[in-house]
């Protein structure tokens, strides 16, 4: 699908601007402390003109077949534009924590690491993560590594999604 960039996309946001829209597509996940799953998932990129995307994202776990089974995470936050093709990301999730992310993006590649970590009191243990998003052939593909439950950072989820 073709892509064009809005006349009014701030020049900080440049090197993200081919994520702008909506992506829909399926996943796998896997760590030690639970059992391997498929999700599907949506994910938005918007803008108003001003030196940051809005970020919203939802999953649904699905069985074998791609029929979703339940529910799962949901994500929004900022993706705010600092120049040289670096940013800051704020999220907050529905599982209780929020994270401020540091990354950068180049040629296509937009790679965060987290900064800081806050838990409410009932959210599970998550110490840090590591985000690759990719632009592959006109898709967004993704890979996110995660600290949590007392295990290193090790890969956790990946998908490929396509603009919808």
């Amino acid at each position: 699908m073709a892509f064009e960039l809005p006349d009014n996309l701030h020049p900080n946001c440049g090197p993200i601007a081919w994520m702008l829209g909506t992506w829909r597509g399926n996943g796998h996940g896997d760590y030690p402390t639970i059992e391997k799953f498929q999700f599907g998932q949506e994910l938005i990129f918007t803008h108003d003109g001003r030196p940051f995307f809005h970020y919203m994202a939802r999953a649904w776990i699905v069985d074998e077949q791609g029929e979703k089974v339940r529910d799962a995470a949901i994500e929004t936050g900022f993706i705010r534009g600092i120049g040289d093709g670096k940013f800051e990301i704020l999220l907050t999730h529905n599982t209780g924590i929020a994270e401020i992310w540091h990354g950068e993006a180049d040629n296509g590649k937009f790679e965060w690491t987290t900064d800081a970590v806050a838990r409410t009191e009932t959210a599970k243990d998550y110490a840090a993560g590591k985000r690759l998003y990719g632009n592959v052939d006109g898709d967004l593909l993704y890979a996110f590594d995660m600290a949590a439950m007392g295990q290193a950072l090790q890969p956790h989820l990946w998908a490929r999604l396509k603009r919808a």
